[in-house]
């Protein structure tokens, strides 16, 4: 795991700069978090943060002495910002922490000089190294090592750690997640037994987290490493767990089902699927629990769910604080999983319609990502629906011939506007324009009438 050693890395000139200007100034300093973790696994390192043996006033003034700037950002915590070449660097005085009474913030900071006691109160070993291109590296809780075995272990007593801030809890399974490590086991077990104090966290930082554990790649593993915390996390995926669907087109539950497609989504995309997908292959059957009935012959249906599943979808999103060009999709796409779709034209155009209102402009490649979900939902059910995934290629084949025609399905993209279809009918501007304007649409999606001009203002007078 571990691929590059500590004489190795190559820290930027700005943030060289700032450890030059604190240590001419008399003060000792270090370069922390994760880019030393990240230079180490031979990663592209992220912003630079620095932790310094000088309190906060003193760091502002040497280095705005020196023509730096700095903004106060976190004074209260002995941290500012310096900006190098447009290059924000956090700097911070070593310190330790008292009690988190409120499971997040310490009641009390402490300023102290010794780094190692300021890396005593980081989260992970693989978080709690320090480095400087002349010292080396500091690793006194053996980050590297944990590095180099792929795991993720808390620093010291993990209770205690998850207790000072409880989302810590949920970032152990987001790092798990995006290195492609796993839990260590102690720090497991406290993650297992700690996990109702997740309920104690503001939803707007649960969200941050879930998001980046769905863009990692590895929501899948996380769903079945991690229920406890992915549940707690997000309590509709709990109700999902273990519910059994009672039909001959699956074999798992609704949980280990949709744990499936997460995985699948991430192979037919080669790796790369979209967030909006990624999260839609998470919630796409989060209606079944709400929908299911069972018929005389023992057979499970989940009538409407993937209507109800868009509605709750929005919902979670929402109250995780995800930005609307993210929920909007996502919740189309959940809307959506299980429509019917047909290696045709006018399928593919009526498909696209569906995306237009929610995402304009967005709407081929969305059809794309619905083609994916639908591939790896088949895949993810009972062998005799992986069929479906195949005659999918058919439909993906028709899709990009219909899209290098210019598909219409927009009545923007109607040779006629609005204005035209007032003179041609005698009409005057009102709701009768869009509807015979909606009504040309449907005809052309259908195929019933060419997208031109002279078809289209007859048309639109039979209309009117």
């Amino acid at each position: 795991m571990v691929s590059t050693t500590p004489d190795r890395m190559e820290l930027p000139a700005y943030a060289r700069r700032v450890l030059e200007v604190l240590e001419g100034a008399g003060y000792e300093a270090w370069v922390v978090g994760g880019w030393v973790r990240d230079a180490l696994r031979g990663m592209p390192g992220h912003d630079v943060d620095v932790t310094t043996s000088a309190l906060w006033q003193q760091t502002e003034k040497c280095l705005t002495d020196a023509g730096i700037t700095v903004h106060e950002t976190g004074t209260k915590h002995g941290t500012v910002t310096a900006v190098l070449d447009g290059k924000p660097v956090e700097i911070t005085t070593y310190r330790v922490e008292g009690k988190y009474t409120d499971h997040r913030h310490p009641d009390q900071v402490r300023f102290v000089t010794d780094v190692r006691q300021d890396l005593a109160r980081r989260d992970f070993t693989v978080n709690a190294m320090a480095w400087h291109p002349d010292r080396g590296l500091m690793d006194p809780f053996c980050g590297r090592r944990d590095l180099r075995l792929g795991v993720i272990r808390a620093v010291r007593d993990p209770r205690e750690r998850f207790q000072e801030d409880a989302l810590r809890i949920l970032r152990a399974v987001r790092f798990a997640a995006r290195m492609g490590f796993a839990v260590e086991s102690h720090t497991q077990e406290a993650l297992v037994q700690l996990a109702p104090t997740l309920d104690t966290v503001a939803r707007e930082r649960i969200g941050a987290e879930m998001d980046g554990i769905v863009r990692s790649g590895r929501v899948g593993w996380a769903l079945m490493e991690e229920p406890e915390v992915m549940c707690r996390a997000i309590p509709q995926l709990g109700a999902m767990r273990g519910f059994q669907q009672h039909s001959p087109y699956h074999v798992y539950d609704v949980y280990e089902h949709t744990a499936h497609v997460c995985r699948a989504v991430q192979a037919f995309s080669g790796g790369l699927a979209a967030p909006e997908l990624q999260w839609a292959a998470l919630l796409h059957d989060v209606g079944k629990p709400d929908t299911f009935v069972m018929d005389e012959h023992g057979q499970g249906h989940f009538y409407g769910h993937p209507k109800v599943g868009a509605q709750i979808a929005r919902s979670i999103m929402r109250g995780l604080s995800l930005p609307q060009d993210l929920v909007e999709p996502v919740t189309l796409l959940v809307r959506y999983h299980d429509h019917v779709v047909w290696p045709t034209h006018r399928s593919m155009r009526r498909t696209m319609m569906k995306f237009t209102r929610g995402c304009p402009g967005r709407e081929p490649a969305l059809v794309y990502e619905l083609l994916d979900l639908k591939r790896s939902d088949a895949v993810s059910k009972a062998p005799a629906a992986f069929a479906f995934a195949h005659q999918l290629d058919e439909v993906a084949r028709v899709l990009a011939d219909e899209v290098a025609r210019g598909p219409v399905f927009r009545t923007s993209q109607l040779a006629v506007s609005g204005a035209d279809v007032m003179a041609a009918c005698d009409l005057r501007p009102g709701p009768q324009v869009g509807q015979v304007l909606q009504g040309l649409l449907t005809a052309v999606v259908d195929g019933d009438v060419a997208n031109d001009p002279q078809a289209l203002l007859a048309l639109a007078r039979s209309l009117a």
